[in-house]
């Protein structure tokens, strides 16, 4: 019997539950300034203050940003799974409904819909937790870059 394979990328994330992530590639991420709420192979939940940087001309958080939180946790969802191949952004869809301010915190949680052997379909809901609100949801498409190489 073969020993369980050791997902060292969860077991990094997972250090970080309650404090906040410092440790990642990405340096959108680490403007984020995000704290792991949770995290586990395809599925993450990240919180965030919405700093005055984050807001837009209303005052509220900037659509942008809101996608880029989307987009960045998608990415580290990917990266969670332990894969050996890099994947890509190839396109995303978002929903809007509500707002945030500056101050407030937002959770962000990640899941897999539907993995192939080239293209993974994720999703990622922003809430206002202290309102129970749906701030946005959206979808992306992670596409293996080699798949076409």
């Amino acid at each position: 019997m073969e020993p369980p394979i050791i997902n060292e990328r969860i077991q990094m994330l997972q250090s970080f539950i309650g404090k906040e992530y410092t440790a990642s590639v990405s340096p959108f991420m680490n403007w984020l300034r995000p704290t792991v709420v949770s995290a586990e192979p395809g599925a993450l939940a990240f919180s965030y203050i919405i700093r005055k940087e984050m807001t837009n001309p209303a005052g509220t958080l900037h659509g942008g940003v809101t996608a880029g939180i989307m987009d960045d946790l998608i990415g580290a969802t990917v990266y969670s799974l332990n894969l050996h191949d890099p994947y890509t952004t190839i396109n995303n869809a978002i929903d809007y409904f509500a707002t945030a301010k500056e101050g407030d915190l937002v959770i962000a949680r990640t899941a897999i819909v539907k993995r192939g052997r080239t293209i993974i379909n994720l999703q990622c809901e922003l809430t206002l937790p202290g309102k129970d609100r749906l701030i946005a949801r959206g979808y992306a498409n992670m596409l293996k870059i080699n798949s076409y190489s």
